[in-house]
């Protein structure tokens, strides 16, 4: 079981969950909640290692066949980690330069609350030894999000170099926002016969 829990998958996992609070520090720099340039590029570098990090676990899990039940319940818990931090810095950022402000706002909370919702049914549906199965259209809305927050972290220091970059940041969080909604509906319409038939 030891051997299984640190095998090269599931260290990349792990290697994601404590990417979290090092893109939290990146945004602390100067000792307040400020999105200074470096700061910013030091939250997306960060932030691609980590996600690359979550294509490999799985692929890399399966090629090895070394798939283990701590890998399959961390993977999701340190994806939804990664996505909720860097939604809720940009939210916060004081600054609100290139941050989540205004009506981007109800993007961020549509994600949010959909990945709550989810993870609250797998976790009844699981009790019930029922498998909601990850559908082809929620693996792309999850590579829309990472994109959109990988444009929206860079936000003004990308802008500095490709003025577009908050917007196309923004735009690509207001279209997985839109795609969260109906693989939500999806997943609930595919776990309610489940709830019902109870």
């Amino acid at each position: 079981m030891a051997k299984r829990a640190f095998n090269l998958p599931n260290m990349l996992t792990y290697a994601r969950i404590v990417a979290v609070p090092l893109v939290v520090i990146c945004f602390f720099l100067e000792g307040s909640l400020k999105s200074s340039d470096f700061a910013r590029w030091s939250a997306l570098a960060i932030f691609i290692a980590a996600s690359v990090t979550d294509y490999l676990d799985g692929y890399l899990a399966r090629a090895w066949k070394q798939t283990s039940n701590i890998g399959k319940m961390l993977d999701p818990i340190a994806d939804k980690l990664l996505v909720a931090t860097c939604l809720l810095l940009l939210a916060a950022d004081t600054d609100h330069r290139g941050g989540i402000a205004g009506w981007s706002l109800w993007a961020a909370i549509i994600i949010l609350c959909r990945e709550i919702l989810v993870s609250g049914l797998r976790e009844y549906l699981a009790a019930l030894k029922v498998s909601v199965p990850v559908t082809q259209l929620a693996k792309w809305k999850t590579a829309i999000q990472m994109v959109a927050i990988a444009f929206l972290l860079a936000g003004p220091a990308g802008d500095k170099i490709f003025p577009l970059t908050t917007q196309i940041g923004l735009v690509l969080l207001w279209i997985a926002a839109i795609v969260t909604l109906y693989t939500g509906y999806d997943y609930f319409r595919a776990g309610l016969k489940h709830i019902m038939d109870e």
